[in-house]
C-alpha cells in the first residue's frame, strides 16, 4: 500500500511506513514527558525503534482493511520533523459508520492552531473518502485545549464517561465529543 500524502495550509498529512520509524521515536522521545499526563503508560520498549516499526506496519496492515486512518503531521517546510498525528480508529462498517479520533501535538507546537487545522482535514477525509457519519473523541475534562479544538470543529458533548481509560496510572473520566456527518 502506498502512503497517501495530504496537504492543508500549513501542514502536510501523511501515513508512514515503517521506514519512518526513527521519526516516529524521534517525536515520542522528544515529547515523552509532555505525553504522560495525557496517555496510557508506555513500557520502555515502546521507546525503541523496533517497536516502531513494528506498530508502523500494524498500522498499515489495519489501514488496507480500512479500520484505521493514522496521519502523522509535518509543518510544509520541515517534512523530516514530526510535529503530531492523528488516528481515526475502530472504523465500524455496516449500519453504524463510525470511528474514535485520537490525536497528539508536539509540546513545541501547541497554541498555533496547527491540531484543529489537521483535524479539519482528517474529518473531510472521513466523512468525504470513508463515507462515515460518526467520529467520536473522548476527552479527558482538564485538558482543555483538546476540548477546544473539538469544539471549534462542531464537535458536540454527549456527556461524561466514567473512569473510561487507565491514563498514565488512573482511571480518568473522558468527556465524550460527536461530530456527525448528515450527508451519508
Amino acid at each position: 500500500m502506498e502512503n497517501k500524502i495530504y496537504r492543508t495550509e500549513r501542514l502536510v498529512l501523511k501515513t508512514l511506513d515503517k521506514s519512518s520509524a526513527q521519526m516516529v521515536l524521534d517525536y515520542y522521545m522528544r515529547n515523552r514527558n509532555f505525553l504522560r499526563e495525557w496517555e496510557p503508560a508506555k513500557s520502555e520498549k515502546f521507546y525503541t525503534k523496533a517497536y516502531h516499526e513494528v506498530q508502523l506496519e500494524n498500522d498499515r496492515c489495519m489501514a488496507e482493511n480500512r479500520n484505521l486512518l493514522r496521519l502523522w503531521i509535518f509543518k510544509k517546510d520541515e517534512e523530516s520533523r514530526i510535529i503530531g498525528s492523528m488516528g481515526f480508529s475502530n472504523i465500524v462498517w455496516g449500519a453504524f459508520l463510525s470511528c474514535y479520533l485520537g490525536y497528539k501535538l508536539d509540546q513545541g507546537e501547541i497554541n498555533q492552531g496547527y491540531m484543529t487545522e489537521a483535524i479539519k482535514k482528517g474529518i473531510d477525509i472521513i466523512f468525504k473518502e470513508y463515507r462515515l457519519h460518526r467520529i467520536e473523541a473522548n476527552i479527558i475534562p482538564r485538558n482543555k485545549r483538546s476540548l477546544r479544538v473539538t469544539e471549534k470543529l462542531g464537535f458536540h458533548n454527549e456527556g461524561i464517561s466514567r473512569q473510561y481509560l487507565k491514563i498514565n496510572g488512573i482511571w480518568e473520566d473522558h468527556v465524550h465529543m460527536v461530530l456527525l456527518n448528515n450527508k451519508v
